[in-house]
């Protein structure tokens, strides 16, 4: 395996790249694209978290199909999926509707295109949970959480490219981040074709379970259910879904409160992806070695709560530094929380059947996004536009409750 590793881990790292490139360059551009057809932020949030739910339904099919016949043919289909679902949702924004069919334009055409689009390059997204397997295919244990580092590169790569892309080109035109990233899914379908070698080998392939099993209701529960879990996997799905619901709303907050411009925007949530890719891609290894993952998950959630705490209290007068500021928080304390977070579940889990329980993992934060983007959305037009950022602060210190009580708890001599 050691003469594929560089194919595997640039496969799986421009597949993590697609999977989060496809949503982050739209991150400041969003509630910009959306104005011809609605502006409200309900409809942000679930456009926004229709790729999560999508994700959420198909998420334990692929993991066991990965399982079953292997990462690379599954890997090349998720990512066929996402080429066609942001193709579409380019060319719906590209199309003249209000020339073209302006009845089909006032019916919602466009926007019933836009969501179906985001179905599509969702049902398909399972590219991060089969990426991941593949990380766990190569590693041990005790280097998972540097490899799932690479996740975090990704991650921060992805917030650093995908805005500052995003209002880059937007600034040339509102539709070329959107055929951007069509052209990139495209480069990584045929990286995946060409380089990939495949990492599960026959010896180690499971059946397929029962349909009943491939139910993500029913995979969640099985989760659930294991008490050395319990506690972490649902601090794993609040975390995802407050992360994803305060910045889902946050481009919206800015444009309507401080009058902040798609490269303002863009420029923020770049500021996001570079200290966040710093942080995991070289710093993550030796802090884990030192502090270990549940003193950084810990010391991550505190410097998100803060973060959270500083956005609602800027004002147009000092929004600049404020919110500047509240995002370099963030960025530091995902870049800890997210690969020590899923590495401390991951390990619970045992190595056997990794590919269905990092699937059911992805399953678990997709549904958190879903969620959390539309209760943000929700939040922000019934409650107030400060609303999101108040519950998510709420929601990391109950997060940080369940990680701290996640601590086995050592016998009696032991402790003595």
């Amino acid at each position: 395996m050691r003469r594929y590793k560089f194919p595997t881990l640039l496969s799986a790292f421009l597949t993590l790249l697609n999977d989060r490139l496809s949503e982050s360059i739209f991150l400041p551009l969003l509630p910009f694209l959306l104005e011809d057809f609605s502006s409200s932020g309900s409809t942000v949030g679930l456009l926004s978290g229709t790729y999560a739910l999508s994700q959420f339904a198909v998420a334990p099919l692929i993991g066991a199909l990965s399982d079953r016949f292997g990462r690379k043919p599954v890997i090349s289909i998720c990512v066929l999926g996402s080429v066609l679902g942001m193709g579409l949702f380019a060319t719906t924004l590209t199309l003249p509707w209000q020339q073209l069919w302006p009845s089909a334009a006032a019916a919602g055409l466009p926007l019933a295109m836009l969501f179906l689009a985001r179905i599509i390059d969702g049902a398909s997204g399972g590219t991060a949970a089969t990426a991941t397997a593949v990380l766990a295919d190569v590693t041990t244990p005790e280097n998972r959480a540097k490899a799932f580092g690479l996740i975090g590169v990704a991650f921060g790569l992805g917030f650093a490219l995908g805005p500052g892309l995003g209002g880059l080109l937007g600034d040339v035109n509102r539709i070329l981040p959107a055929w951007a990233a069509t052209a990139f899914a495209l480069t990584n379908l045929m990286v995946v074709l060409g380089l990939l070698p495949e990492t599960h080998p026959p010896a180690a392939r499971r059946q397929l379970p029962r349909k009943r099993e491939l139910n993500p209701v029913t995979l969640l529960a099985r989760v659930f259910s294991k008490p050395e879990v319990r506690r972490l996997t649902i601090a794993f799905f609040g975390f995802f879904m407050t992360f994803n619901g305060f910045t889902t709303v946050l481009v919206l907050y800015l444009r309507n409160n401080f009058r902040w411009t798609e490269g303002m925007a863009g420029a923020a949530f770049a500021l996001v992806g570079v200290i966040a890719m710093v942080v995991q891609g070289g710093l993550i290894g030796p802090l884990v070695k030192r502090f270990g993952e549940l003193r950084l998950t810990l010391t991550g959630l505190g410097l998100l709560t803060t973060g959270c705490l500083l956005v609602p209290l800027a004002t147009p007068a000092n929004s600049v530094p404020v919110v500047y500021t509240a995002v370099a928080l963030l960025a530091l304390g995902t870049g800890l929380v997210t690969p020590c977070l899923r590495a401390l579940v991951s390990r619970r889990l045992g190595n056997d059947g990794q590919g269905s329980a990092l699937g059911g993992l992805q399953g678990l934060q997709s549904l958190g996004t879903f969620l959390g983007a539309s209760a943000a959305g929700f939040s922000y037009d019934r409650i107030g536009p400060t609303s999101p950022f108040w519950f998510a602060v709420v929601m990391l210190i109950g997060v940080a409750v369940l990680v701290a009580g996640s601590l086995p708890k050592r016998p009696q001599t032991q402790q003595a």
